[in-house]
């Protein structure tokens, strides 16, 4: 097993096989990720690709239920290249159920309706998408590619094609300028994209982005922890999706939360309450992380 660089999965991603596709993100541009700078993306050769999973279920079979296909947004993969990918997979991990990616509105879009029907058939079953804001004025500063309406038309079709999808809000993105439209147009989008799984990631201005030179220049300020917490707030007080798997507990929030929405709403909303009257601690800085 091959690996470039640093690798990224998400949270529910930790007990799987990570396997290396794609080398970087062919998107590159959002203004503040830092992940995967350092690299030039490319699509793996398939054989280097096939040679790890046969590799990794001579290892480790019988342990393996999950795979992540790795790095930022493998679905830019061709239909043909992932088929060969999840047979290999199916082949060589006996227990698997589950196959996911992260994945843009722009690779699902990228698409036809045929296309992400086989590959669901093949076994590919999550996409991550992280539109990080509904604001489209936010979305066009962070350079995100993509609008609201792009993503909820994705959603649309990855779910028509029965694919299941995990969608990622980022807590001060709009910045505090933009602070109470990005919470109330990212609760309005992720009605409207309906996924099985939610979840709310903070905001980190990472030294060198194109965001901490911004920062750096006075024209970004990210909101303080109640800022942030209200955000949050708001999000959870505004969002209906269907029935949404939801969670605040990657190592870059204040304050983990976990339930369903909007089934959970009043709960995790005195939760939140909780922390901003100053009765719940807060995840210490030295604990937080990307």
């Amino acid at each position: 097993m091959r690996y470039e660089g640093s690798l990224y999965r998400p949270p529910s991603e930790a007990d799987s096989y990570i396997l290396q596709a794609t080398i970087g993100c062919s998107w590159n541009h959002c203004t503040y990720c830092a992940m995967y700078r350092e690299k030039s993306f490319r699509v793996r050769a398939l054989e280097e690709s096939l040679e790890d999973i046969r590799r990794a279920g001579e290892l480790m079979a019988s342990r393996v239920d999950k795979v992540f296909v790795a790095d930022g947004d493998a679905l830019i993969m061709g239909v043909d290249h992932w088929e060969a990918i999840l047979a290999a997979c199916s082949e060589a991990f006996p227990r698997l159920r589950r196959v996911s990616c992260y994945a843009m509105a722009t690779n699902i879009l990228a698409k036809s309706d045929d296309d992400l029907r086989r590959l669901r058939a093949a076994g590919l079953t999550l996409l991550y998408v992280g539109p990080e804001s509904g604001d489209d004025a936010t979305l066009k500063r962070i350079a995100k590619g993509s609008t609201f309406a792009d993503h909820v038309a994705a959603a649309e079709r990855a779910r028509a094609a029965g694919l299941d999808l995990s969608v990622i809000f980022l807590l001060g993105a709009g910045g505090e300028e933009r602070s109470r439209e990005h919470a109330l147009e990212s609760a309005r989008l992720a009605t409207a994209m309906d996924p099985t799984y939610l979840s709310a990631l903070t905001l980190t201005v990472v030294p060198g982005t194109p965001l901490a030179k911004l920062e750096a220049a006075g024209r970004f300020t990210l909101p303080g922890i109640g800022g942030l917490l209200e955000e949050l707030r708001t999000f959870i007080a505004e969002t209906s999706p269907t029935d949404a798997i939801f969670r605040t507990n990657h190592a870059s929030n204040y304050l983990p939360l976990a339930g369903r929405l909007p089934r959970d709403r009043e709960r995790l909303l005195r939760a939140l309450d909780a922390a901003l009257a100053g009765d719940v601690p807060m995840r210490p800085e030295w604990a937080r992380g990307l």
